[in-house]
């Protein structure tokens, strides 16, 4: 026979085991164990940790009644069920389903509230909002895990999938949901105007030129649930439309058709794609080609076409000024012709002309000699 001594803190619980069987809990204070010809030992657990993790629990649960109603807390939660636990009023911990737990009494307050997560997916708001920025706390919830939480930005919104089916559309603002016994996802979706980039499109024409056009596009859900419930990815299924109308616009006319009126395909992509979108939830906005790229000989060509273009261009041009000149100088020779005044005035102008040339001029027989002998008009 062994007489053992035992303390066990106020702080403490402890658990004395004999033969590896449970015997009795032990409160705070000291103890005398005589063990005589059994095995004694003695487990204590610390009750700033209240949960009770440990072989023998089910054991509790099931055989020993008094002991639990006496020393612990009893949570067992059914398969629709989730837990909230409480410890001195904080929330620290939610419980999935089916959860079978203890929770020591004494040194904190716990509590755990049941709710029927079968009946609604959503979290309360007030849960949810206090479920925001957990990390932030003193002390972090735990479980986390089991609930989808969802920030949707302003001009935004959500779309809610419930086991693969469209629930509904979510505003702005905090959401939360169980995942227990569920799949739950929400798409995010911004409802302002986007961009969609169409580019490297390689599309001949109706004379059989190919070209790479760039295409940008603005647009924005006009019906988000519609949109969702007929599209699988509604962003996918306009980038194929504006391809669509793009060929459709470029396929059916010439290289010099689409140089000549670059519009024109705005303007035919425009009608086919917004005809399409109409029953989807979309709503194209506008439509612009950014580029076109002709291939490197089809550059060359239209080069040499241009520069041909406008050598005849510069060459009717100069036969046109040499014909307003000819026809101008012929007509000052018929007023010289019968005007004397103005014959000697031109003489003096093309002496002027004359004049600023030279740097020294040297007059013998006055300016009469100087028109006789330099200038003679007739």
């Amino acid at each position: 026979m062994k007489l053992m001594r035992v303390t066990v803190k106020k702080n403490e619980r402890g658990l004395l085991l004999r033969n590896g069987d449970f015997e009795r809990v032990l409160p705070p204070g000291r103890h005398l164990l005589f063990d005589g010809l059994d095995k004694l030992r003695v487990e204590t657990f610390a009750l700033e940790q209240p949960a009770f993790v440990h072989g023998l629990a089910d054991y509790l649960l099931a055989c020993e009644p008094e002991v639990v109603a006496r020393e612990f807390l009893r949570v067992e939660l059914g398969e629709a069920e989730a837990g909230l636990r409480f410890e001195d009023g904080v929330l620290v911990e939610i419980l999935p389903p089916a959860t079978r737990r203890l929770y020591w009494k004494g040194l904190r307050e716990v509590r755990v509230e049941v709710i029927d997560v079968a009946a609604q997916p959503a979290l309360p708001a007030d849960l949810a909002q206090r479920l925001t920025q957990t990390q932030l706390r003193q002390r972090p919830v735990a479980g986390l895990a089991g609930v989808l939480q969802v920030q949707v930005p302003e001009h935004g919104a959500g779309v809610l999938w419930l086991d693969g089916q469209l629930a509904r559309v979510l505003p702005a603002g905090n959401h939360a949901f169980w995942k227990f016994g569920r799949t739950v996802s929400v798409d995010l979706v911004d409802l302002r105007l986007q961009t969609l980039e169409v580019s490297g499109q390689e599309i001949l024409t109706r004379d059989k030129v190919a070209l790479r056009l760039n295409l940008a596009a603005t647009w924005r859900y006009a019906d988000v649930l519609t949109a969702f419930t007929q599209l699988q990815k509604p962003a996918e299924h306009l980038y194929r439309e504006l391809q669509l109308g793009l060929r459709a616009a470029v396929g059916t006319r010439t290289l010099d058709e689409l140089l000549e009126d670059k519009r024109a395909i705005d303007e035919v992509v425009t009608a086919h794609v917004r005809g399409r979108l109409a029953a989807f939830g979309l709503l194209l906005d506008s439509v612009g080609v950014k580029d076109i790229v002709l291939p490197g000989e089809m550059k060359a060509l239209l080069a040499q076409v241009v520069e041909a273009e406008k050598a005849a261009q510069a060459n009717v041009i100069r036969r046109r000024e040499e014909t307003a000149a000819t026809r101008s100088l012929l007509n000052t020779a018929k007023v010289m012709e019968g005007n004397p005044v103005a014959l000697r005035m031109k003489e003096l102008e093309t002496l002027e002309r004359v004049a600023e040339r030279i740097d020294r001029i040297s007059v013998v027989g006055g300016l009469d000699q100087v028109l006789d002998g330099l200038v003679k008009l007739r």
